[in-house]
């Protein structure tokens, strides 16, 4: 090769070189504006998520102070009905009562049944229902309470021999089980 070859063939191996190292710079630049341009998109996406995390935990806060409002006014529509129950029975007590007044006694009966048919009809209204066992039937401890026994002749053992109190259920949710008695076998 001669000199003009040799310089010829350096001029395209630097030029070459050049190329390659544009080239490689411009990958560079390019490279420079992805990296940025993703950590642009990686910034929104956190913003995001925190505003996203943010939003669900009022969500959650505002549903648990429903919660607790609900729970805390949930008899508020049965304490309603209740009222007047309430004031009927304060006005039956304040009536005047005389030995010799049989007037006033049969008012006085006539405003307490009265107020009895209210309260049961607001015990219905809101599905209340009386356990009142009857005399033979055999004692659930599910529903009842068995305050004490009696010997009974009458009776099976275990077998509910009077009501001492009344129980109630809300909804198949016992309230307050029946008082009773209970018959066992003298012997």
């Amino acid at each position: 090769m001669n000199d003009k070859d040799k310089n010829g063939h350096q001029e395209q191996e630097q030029a070459l070189d050049d190329a390659v190292e544009e080239m490689n710079s411009e990958q560079d630049d390019s490279a420079e504006v992805d990296v940025e341009k993703l950590q642009a998109e990686l910034a929104e996406a956190k913003e995001k998520f925190v505003r996203a995390h943010a939003e669900m935990e009022n969500v959650r806060r505002r549903a648990d102070n429903e919660v607790s409002k609900a729970r805390k006014f949930a008899i508020e529509k049965f304490a309603a009905e209740l009222l007047p129950v309430k004031d009927s029975l304060e006005l039956a007590s304040s009536v005047e009562i005389a030995d010799d007044n049989a007037e006033a006694l049969e008012k006085m009966r006539e405003g307490l049944e009265l107020t009895l048919k209210m309260l049961e009809k607001a015990f219905e209204k809101f599905n209340v229902e009386e356990l009142n066992p009857a005399a033979g039937e055999q004692l659930d401890p599910e529903a009842h309470q068995a305050m004490g026994t009696m010997e009974s002749d009458e009776h099976e053992h275990n077998q509910v021999v009077n009501v001492v109190q009344k129980g109630y259920r809300l909804n198949d949710r016992l309230l307050r089980p029946a008082m009773v008695m209970v018959a066992r076998k003298s012997g």
